[in-house]
């Protein structure tokens, strides 16, 4: 077969119009669910809506239990309606080598393939809504990448919980590649080639991660991880805490389609990949508040990667099977509309890894007015699996900013 290079072409589009029907029935329930405590009549509801007034009341209550007023507030508006706007950008690496020289008739080396599949920095706006730090928000993306990003949150005196899923899909993977390739066939003299190029796929690479954390304060009293991240109440006066917290990542890279057969061989037949992970941690966080209204808050973690599973897909194809017959093909002999993967995967493999440390880091500004708010904040994750000759590493940093009222 001739080079496996440039073999794949243009990508169609996918889209995540569940992800916007789930926003919208979410953000229904919630609101229909919870009335604020203030809302008191002559008469006290009763039934369903007696339940909800006294759910109300339970957070209200939450919101400002065995805290120390003098350094946390909680705002007289318990909802919370948020514009926001965020900037990310995730990056997939993976890296392979295959026997190349027993497959394609110009390479006469193992072969080096190690495609990117990064996304352009990347723009969404969107709208978070809840009450008393209890809420749901969507973010559309306006430029970049191809995605959306659903979260959910819930915080408490002492408490934060944090989920956040982010579905993208690049068909256009930059790939660095080298080995030694015939270049010349009249002197049939191997040159040695490393270079990076961008490699179109007619079907693109798709990919989903779920970053779900968790964090309790061991100063709740005096320190609110609320303030700095959903103002659902207010830091008065600077503090600090010791802290533990919890995450759990979940991802699925998945290109396991007939017109990627080409790509999937170069990727050691793997053409899906899944991981979980469970980190424990202890740190430390600091709410600075230099002026009235104004809040700096900083946090750092290690992180200790007690849980790490990954699951591996190779598939076979037509288009492998002619690469290994030993014959020296054309590559019109099988058009790319001909390309079929089988039915069954070649083989599934589910593997853990070792102990791994990583170190989990936030930044907070917050300025609050009476009713109205702005922050910004920003996160770095990284995430590691190997397996056999290919091993990968998903980075995925975000800066939200976000303008937000109480009524």
């Amino acid at each position: 077969m001739g080079n496996p290079i440039f073999l794949i072409n243009f990508a169609e589009k996918s889209n995540d119009r569940y992800m916007t029907r789930l926003w919208i029935l979410a953000t229904a329930v919630l609101f229909s669910t919870v009335q604020p405590a203030a809302a008191q009549t002559a008469e006290k509801p009763r039934g369903v809506a007696g339940l909800f007034s006294k759910l109300g009341s339970l957070l209200d209550t939450m919101a400002v239990k065995g805290v120390d007023r003098n350094y946390i507030e909680a705002p007289k508006h318990p909802w919370q309606v948020i514009l926001k706007g965020n900037i990310n950008q995730s990056v997939l690496k993976l890296d392979s080598k295959v026997d190349a020289s027993s497959m394609f008739t110009d390479v006469v080396s193992d072969l080096f393939w190690e495609p990117t599949i990064k996304t352009d920095p990347s723009t969404y706006a969107g709208v978070w809504a809840g009450y008393r730090g209890y809420g749901i928000g969507y973010s559309w993306n306006v430029g970049g990448d191809k995605g959306s990003i659903l979260t959910f949150g819930a915080t408490g005196g002492s408490y934060g919980v944090n989920l956040r899923i982010h579905t993208f899909w690049n068909d256009e993977p930059e790939v660095h590649y080298a080995g030694s390739f015939i270049l010349d066939d009249a002197s049939a003299q191997p040159t040695y080639v490393s270079q990076t190029a961008k490699v179109p796929l007619e079907r693109p690479v798709r990919t989903r991660t779920v970053l779900c954390d968790a964090y309790y304060m061991f100063n709740g009293k005096r320190f609110s991880y609320a303030a700095a991240y959903d103002q659902s109440v207010i830091q008065k006066r600077s503090a600090g805490s010791l802290m533990a917290g919890a995450l759990f990542y979940y991802s699925h890279v998945n290109y396991a389609e007939d017109e990627n057969a080409d790509f999937i061989l170069l990727m050691d037949n793997i053409g899906r990949i899944k991981q979980w992970q469970v980190s424990l941690g202890a740190g430390y966080a600091y709410n600075l508040v230099p002026c009235k209204g104004l809040l700096i808050s900083a946090m750092a973690m290690p992180m200790l990667t007690v849980y790490d599973r990954y699951k591996t897909w190779r598939f076979d194809s037509n288009y492998r099977e002619m690469a290994l017959d030993n014959i020296a093909h054309d590559d019109d002999d099988l058009p790319q509309s001909e390309w079929r993967l089988k039915d069954e995967p070649l083989s599934v493999s589910d593997n853990h890894s070792r102990l791994t440390l990583n170190v989990d880091a936030r930044l907070s500004l917050t300025y609050q007015w009476k009713r109205f708010f702005i922050n910004a904040f920003g996160q770095y994750s990284r995430f590691r699996y190997k397996d056999g000759a290919v091993k990968g590493t998903l980075s995925d940093w975000y800066i939200n900013a976000a303008l937000g009222v109480r009524f």
